[in-house]
């Protein structure tokens, strides 16, 4: 049984404020969706009555902080086997959806309500920070009622402590008082955080798809460090200092796209990479024409040069340098950033979120080449 509590006004001796029956309990998804808070976990709602390829309609569908989905089913008087039978069955759905599907899922939810933000934006107001690149790594299913039966519980208890299917219950208790109303929740399972694999699909199309050429680029732009005024200037990107920082810009290939963001700053440039990478004491750019020893040139930042040790700790910590084309490329102090952008630690990455790309290469005037990548 679900903990059970009673409520009482204490403005002067205690008065037990009395329980009632929901008056509609569908007013409960008007009530959610108005304020997704009141499950006491937070969720980015991206459905209302989402249709699936079964014909049927799930209630709600959210999102949390990690990507997984929260199916939100309404009891609305059906029968234990019922309920639990359509949770199920929308679980078996809702573990398929790729990453493009669940976009979709939301864009139509957005379109309908007026809502202009694309998911990623949504997702970093919400929760303060970008998607992670995979989503739907798990899955929840609640079934939302005022009351249960006794079958309801034995069924939903016996899955979830059973087999851990992560399917719970979440009772609202409804108290009026003096012309006002009041809702108090509880669970029927204490840990209703838990969530399953979502199985099937072993994470096939939980990342959104790489069209093979966008790359994303972290320019660590630092004082007495390396400084974007040269990269934007004579045409590169470069990391260093150790294996973790060098290794992925050396993975750079030629011909790639990149996404150059400073971090903490914004995104500065989009271009194409025209050389192979090369330690800073070797490398040679095109300039003007010329080719160009960029350790001659002069520079804002210091790098690691060939007088420093090449290896320390039997750690390569030399600058890297991989030489690149600007398509536009701007001052630090113009860069771009919207919530929601996608940002990350490694120097280099395969860039994935179409909603980064879409809006950089929009900004920056190369929404052709994008479309074409």
């Amino acid at each position: 049984m679900p903990l059970e509590f009673g409520l009482w006004r204490v403005d002067d001796k205690p008065v037990r404020v009395t329980t009632r029956p929901m008056p509609l309990e569908s007013r409960l998804e008007e009530l959610i969706e108005a304020d997704p808070g009141i499950l006491g976990t937070p969720l980015l709602l991206i459905g209302r009555q989402v249709p699936t390829q079964h014909g049927k309609f799930v209630d709600l569908l959210g999102m949390d902080a990690e990507g997984s989905l929260h199916v939100l089913e309404l009891k609305r008087d059906r029968t234990p086997r019922e309920v639990v039978a359509q949770v199920l069955d929308y679980g078996s759905w809702v573990q398929e959806l790729t990453n493009e599907q669940i976009r979709d899922v939301y864009g139509s939810y957005a379109r309908r309500r007026g809502l202009v933000e694309e998911l990623d934006e949504a997702f970093a107001l919400k929760f303060g920070g970008s998607p992670p690149e995979a989503l739907n790594s798990t899955h929840s299913l609640t079934v939302v009622a005022s009351e249960i039966d006794a079958a309801t519980e034995r069924i939903v208890s016996y899955l979830a402590t059973g087999f851990q299917v992560p399917v719970n219950v979440l009772f609202f208790r409804y108290f009026e008082d003096e012309g006002r109303s009041y809702l108090a929740r509880t669970w029927l399972i204490d840990d209703s955080e838990t969530a399953a694999p979502s199985a099937g699909t072993k994470g096939r199309g939980k990342q959104e798809p790489w069209n093979g050429t966008d790359w994303y680029v972290s320019f660590g732009d630092e004082s007495g460090s390396r400084s974007w005024d040269d990269a934007l200037r004579y045409g590169f990107v470069s990391a260093g200092g150790g294996e973790w920082f060098s290794r992925t810009i050396r993975s750079l290939p030629l011909g790639a796209r990149v996404f150059t963001h400073i971090p903490k700053v914004g995104y500065v440039g989009v271009g194409t990479v025209s050389g192979e990478p090369q330690p800073f004491e070797n490398a040679v750019l095109a300039i003007d024409g010329e080719s160009r020893r960029l350790a001659d040139l002069p520079l804002k930042g210091t790098y690691r040069s060939a007088g420093d040790s090449a290896k320390e700790d039997g750690e390569d910590r030399r600058e890297w340098v991989v030489p690149v084309t600007w398509e536009r490329a701007v001052p630090r102090q113009q860069a771009l950033w919207r919530p929601g952008f996608f940002a990350n630690q490694n120097s280099a990455c395969k860039l994935r979120a179409r909603f980064t790309i879409d809006e950089v290469s929009r900004h920056f005037g190369v929404i052709e080449d994008a479309a074409d990548a």
